[in-house]
């Protein structure tokens, strides 16, 4: 560009640089897949959305699927933003020394443990009812990650505590509801505890048609828990070892798989998958997941 040109493009280019920086944004917390959608929140951090969430698409055996993520900055300054090899049942580098730290009894190492436990997410197909801040989404199938805190509410909804409440599946086109996400900033976290299911009501109205056209833009989920999806153990431990600066010693796999995961509700009994056991604390903000996508970028270049 010119310096003439510059000079006659200045009134604008703020617009094209907030522009741009909006739409790195969304790429940022979508890990740069357009399949998925995020809640945006104003400067206060608040942010409403409802969502309806939709059934397992053909060939998937649940309409969600849940993985882990290590995401943590080592003292070389770089970070280390990778799945868990334990999502898919293997032994995973970082779990183990984890476990190493863990079994030290020093409150020092476990206290590290705690920096560097497991994320978890999950992913499932939803429907945008409504969107207040991006009406364009508005009518449209994304896909949405999300954490313990929401996944809870589902398991609640599934699974209520009181003889007076019916249960219900939020999955269920004919008989689920609408999910009201409303978010909160609360000591810095992006809090969805105000969050709650709607009444019972029919997507539509029932109307099978346009529920079967739905159902035709579902988006399989089988592929984010693909073995092929995932670095190798070695290909991981190369990579903690540059970011934690050190050699990493092996351990046990089977006394590793449970020493770095917050505990969430209990598993419907429809999943195949166990819940982990508790170690640690902190607090799980399913904001986590657009912080480990923009840092994965700058981990990798």
């Amino acid at each position: 560009m010119s310096f003439a040109k510059l000079k006659q493009n200045r009134t604008t280019s703020i617009s094209k640089l907030v522009e741009a920086a909006e739409k790195i944004s969304t790429n940022a917390k979508s890990g740069g897949d357009d399949r998925f959608w995020q809640p945006q929140c104003d400067k206060a951090g608040n942010g409403y959305a409802v969502i309806r969430f939709l059934p397992a698409a053909e060939g998937d055996d649940l309409p969600w699927i849940r993985y882990w993520e290590h995401g943590f900055k080592g003292p070389t300054g770089r970070w280390y933003i990778e799945k868990s090899l334990t999502s898919i049942g293997l032994p995973d580098p970082v779990s183990e020394a984890n476990a190493i730290l863990w079994n030290s009894g020093m409150d020092e190492d476990k206290a590290l443990v705690r920096e560097r436990k497991r994320k978890l997410h999950y992913i499932s197909n939803i429907l945008i009812v409504s969107d207040p801040t991006n009406p364009e989404n508005e009518g449209k199938v994304f896909l949405y990650k999300y954490g313990k805190k929401i996944y809870d509410k589902i398991i609640e909804a599934m699974q209520p505590q009181f003889a007076d409440e019916e249960p219900l599946n939020p999955f269920d086109f004919w008989a689920g509801a609408n999910f009201k996400l409303k978010i909160r900033q609360v000591e810095g976290y992006r809090n969805f505890d105000k969050s709650e299911f709607d009444d019972v009501a029919a997507l539509f109205g029932g109307d099978d048609t346009r529920l079967e056209e739905l159902y035709a833009k579902l988006n399989p989920l089988k592929e984010f828990i693909d073995p092929s999806k995932y670095k190798t153990y070695d290909e991981l431990k190369k990579q903690f070892i540059a970011v934690v600066g050190g050699e990493v010693t092996n351990y046990t796999p089977a006394e590793t798989a449970t020493l770095d995961e917050t505990r969430s509700a209990p598993a419907p009994k429809v999943s195949a998958q166990p819940e982990p056991e508790a170690v640690g604390g902190g607090n799980d903000s399913d904001d986590d997941g657009d912080s480990l996508a923009y840092f994965a970028k700058l981990a990798r270049g």
